[in-house]
């Protein structure tokens, strides 16, 4: 299919920002379709307004344009305003918003954004994986506006093709049976190395999420990885695109009302409500709890298991959760997972007896960037001119 161009609004100009930026810019081809006509950062808004600012904008200097930008960043309902503006004067060509941040206040914009016609492309789970009432806004504003599309390929395994797969297995008619899978790169590490399908590793869970932490691997506070969130997030987005599980679950509260147990001992969390997270302290407190881990370590080793942390949606039970589950040491979940990959699988109809497998990174800037870049074009496919 052939690709015309579109205007690209991007928002959040962080790690995964900056490499959308980088992947479109470096591509003379890329540069062609997706044409940027806005950079936005906490403080600043940068405008391309004219094909000649936008033609000398580049890598190497694109943060210091928005860096010296004396335009402060707009509220989401001045950027429409703005980029309505740039729109008419661009020969009307299509506007897709890129969302790159975790804020929920431009989450909360997405049914304004799609009601102006604008697409928007996001990895921001925040919007999809939030309360049923702003993903039914966001439903309402975009089958009200047919030109406005919505992509978010990057919200569930970065640049992996899980949602697209299990959009194509549904339209063509496949009947989803489960969807089952190693979801998050930082549980995924944590597993691989605490309780590997070798079965004979000795090393203590803290130390594990100790070594996970210096490299980066976990959040600053390690608590909000081995509390299951981000998991469930990922379990939401998914099964609202399951038309009988979301019918079944509605999930009224999003991840929130996803059944989730959390690795942070119950005696942790307590203290945790009353004197708050610390970061510092974290893995101190958790070697505390080891002996507790070796137990079911031990408990797995004796029938050939290994635990993995999963998220698991079940549209024959109507179960959705993310949760600590045993597979056999030679199953995939346990001898196919290298590093932090994630990997998800499929059983439908049509995959029954040998479920339909996705694996890779499933996090990291360059590879969240590749999938938001190619939802982008997507875009161009479809409404670029």
């Amino acid at each position: 299919m052939a690709t015309g161009t579109i205007n690209v609004a991007i928002i959040g100009v962080g790690l995964v920002g900056t490499s959308v930026i980088s992947q479109i810019l470096s591509s003379p081809t890329l540069r062609h379709s997706l044409s940027i006509v806005s950079l936005q950062n906490s403080k600043n808004l940068l405008l391309l307004s004219s094909d000649s600012e936008r033609s000398q904008i580049s890598q190497e200097t694109w943060k210091a344009k928005l860096a010296s930008s004396e335009k402060p960043a707009p509220e989401p309902e001045e950027l429409i305003k703005i980029l309505q503006s740039i729109s008419s004067a661009s020969a009307a060509k299509h506007t897709v918003i890129v969302d790159n941040t975790s804020n929920d206040a431009v989450a909360n914009a997405y049914p304004s954004f799609l009601s102006a016609g604008f697409s928007v492309v996001t990895p921001n789970k925040k919007a999809y994986s939030g309360p049923a009432t702003l993903f039914s806004a966001i439903r309402t504003a975009q089958q009200s506006n047919p030109t406005a599309l919505t992509y978010l390929e990057s919200t569930v395994g970065a640049g992996l093709p899980i949602i697209s797969t299990l959009k194509d297995l549904i339209a063509t008619g496949d009947e989803i049976h489960k969807i089952e899978g190693v979801l998050s790169g930082t549980l995924s590490y944590i597993f691989n190395e605490w309780c590997p399908p070798s079965l004979d590793s000795t090393v203590k869970f803290s130390e594990v999420v100790k070594v996970a932490k210096e490299q980066g691997y976990t959040e600053p506070y390690p608590g909000d990885d081995l509390s299951g969130s981000d998991v469930a997030r990922k379990l939401t987005i998914l099964s609202r695109l399951v038309p009988a599980v979301a019918e079944a679950v509605p999930l009224p509260e999003g991840f929130a009302s996803v059944a989730t147990r959390s690795l942070t001992p119950a005696a942790m969390l307590a203290e945790e409500k009353t004197t708050g997270k610390n970061p510092d302290s974290y893995v101190s407190k958790l070697a505390a709890f080891d002996a507790e881990f070796d137990a079911l370590r031990e408990e797995a080793k004796k029938e050939g298991k290994v635990w993995r942390y999963v998220g698991v949606i079940d549209a024959q039970t109507k179960e959705v959760k993310a949760s600590l589950e045993k597979y056999p040491a030679t199953h995939p979940f346990a001898a196919s997972l290298g590093g932090s990959d994630n990997i998800i699988s499929f059983t439908t109809a049509r995959y029954a007896t040998r479920p339909l497998l996705v694996q890779g990174s499933g996090a990291g800037a360059d590879v969240t960037a590749m999938g938001v870049v190619a939802d982008l074009l997507k875009v161009a496919e479809r409404r670029g001119v």
